[in-house]
């Protein structure tokens, strides 16, 4: 592999930490000064990296700052690490009370990654490594994201995703699952038994933050045999306590309007 794309994106990457001085603009002449760059090799590198909103040129000085969509990175690395701190010792005593495994989950495309994941202490457990991708249409969290995602971005889903079939439970017709999300709105939860694998379910409820967005899922994974022997409203009540007991640690309130993520 050429080290050459590498060495244009550790100049991209020094580009943008120029920035750090938060002066109000900069422009070429002066990042390529202190980028020691060739001023060609940074207008190109401007131009690029403002075509995908990471910086953005000032009309008036013709000057460079960082763009909206380094905001949003920013915003998405905070929202992660509240969550982590908030959702810690949630995860803890939603495992001691159900004796199952639990975990967070955020919404990433058509999959669903874990963020967070404790494990039971069964010597039958599931083991799903934190920062796996799952499916959303054959997981309880992927549902819960999914139903509560903006309805634009439901429907774009619902149109282009591949809905696989991993067993014979899983949902694969759209128009099934429309309706099984609209269940889950309705509820306040999701669960999955035997969707994407045999023997294996699951339950969850949402996480919201300060403005009422769902942000993320909380959820137990059991054997079947196992929540199948958890009376299924009990269970939905517990993990729902504790998608709202993290969601008050991000700043939710129950007398917060509930929103739907911008699209």
């Amino acid at each position: 592999m050429s080290d050459a794309p590498l060495q244009t994106v550790t100049n991209a990457a020094r580009l943008l930490k120029a920035f750090l001085t938060r002066e109000e603009s900069l422009g070429v002449s002066e990042l390529a000064r202190r980028l020691g760059l060739g001023k060609s090799a940074v207008h190109r590198l401007l131009t690029t990296l403002a075509a995908e909103g990471l910086v953005e040129q000032d009309p008036h000085t013709g000057g460079y700052r960082l763009g909206l969509v380094v905001f949003e990175l920013g915003e998405a690395v905070r929202v992660h690490m509240d969550l982590h701190a908030a959702a810690g010792s949630v995860l803890a005593h939603l495992r001691e009370e159900t004796g199952e495994s639990t975990q967070v989950g955020m919404l990433d495309g058509h999959d669903v990654v874990y963020v967070d994941r404790l494990e039971s202490s069964h010597a039958l457990r599931l083991f799903t490594e934190t920062g796996r991708r799952v499916p959303v249409h054959c997981t309880s969290s992927g549902k819960v994201l999914m139903a509560f995602a903006p309805e634009p971005v439901r429907e774009r889903y619902l149109a282009t995703a591949t809905l696989a079939r991993h067993t014979e439970h899983t949902l694969t017709d759209p128009d099934e699952l429309r309706r099984a999300l609209a269940t889950v709105r309705a509820r306040g939860w999701a669960d999955a038994v035997d969707e994407r694998e045999i023997g294996v379910a699951s339950l969850a409820a949402p996480i919201r933050d300060a403005r009422g967005v769902v942000v993320a899922a909380i959820g137990i994974g059991a054997p079947v045999s196992r929540f199948r022997a958890i009376p299924r409203k009990r269970l939905a009540r517990t993990v729902v306590e504790a998608g709202e007991a993290v969601s008050r640690r991000l700043g939710w309130s129950e007398e917060a309007p509930l929103l739907e993520k911008e699209s």
